[in-house]
């Protein structure tokens, strides 16, 4: 596993990436920890592109990613991620809302466990997903951060509640 540390608006982010895709984003004060960090090698060239693409995005040049993804995670969490990158910038979906586009719609609450342990936020675009009462909720780089990032999108304060 390959990563990089850069400075963002919202703070470090660290992007690990393997042989077949990007695999981690990181905040600086993750709510879950990648497995075996201490194993992983610096190397810029290998984490370039996604580098790259997250600071387009932070400097407002880039409203989508194009990187091969590899997360690792159960099969319903890879349906639930899947779903995540169909979430349009600049929009919110609830949890509810996922738990229906994936024909599960009693699986509300199993929806916002996998979408909290997605392991390529911003990319996987887990801050738009918010409550069905519009409430921010969980995130694993936290409210504020969830916050930066919506507001970057246009959405601003009056369209959600903290």
């Amino acid at each position: 596993m390959w990563f990089d540390q850069f400075k963002t608006p919202i703070g470090l982010l660290s992007v690990a990436t393997d042989d077949s895709g990007l695999r981690y984003v990181m905040f600086e004060n993750n709510k879950y920890d990648a497995p075996h960090r201490e194993d992983w090698k610096r190397d810029t060239s290998a984490t370039r592109e996604a580098r790259e693409q997250l600071l387009q995005y932070f400097a407002g040049d880039r409203t989508e990613f194009n990187l091969e993804l590899n997360p690792v995670g159960t099969d319903f969490q890879k349906q639930v991620w899947r779903m995540l990158a169909q979430v349009p910038f600049g929009d919110t979906w609830s949890y509810g809302q996922i738990a229906n586009k994936i024909h599960s719609p009693k699986a509300v609450r199993a929806v916002g466990a996998a979408n909290g342990r997605n392991p390529i936020p911003i990319i996987l675009p887990c801050h738009r997903v918010i409550g069905s009462n519009r409430t921010l909720t969980g995130f694993g780089g936290g409210l504020p951060t969830k916050q930066w990032l919506l507001e970057h999108e246009g959405i601003g304060q009056t369209t959600f509640k903290i």
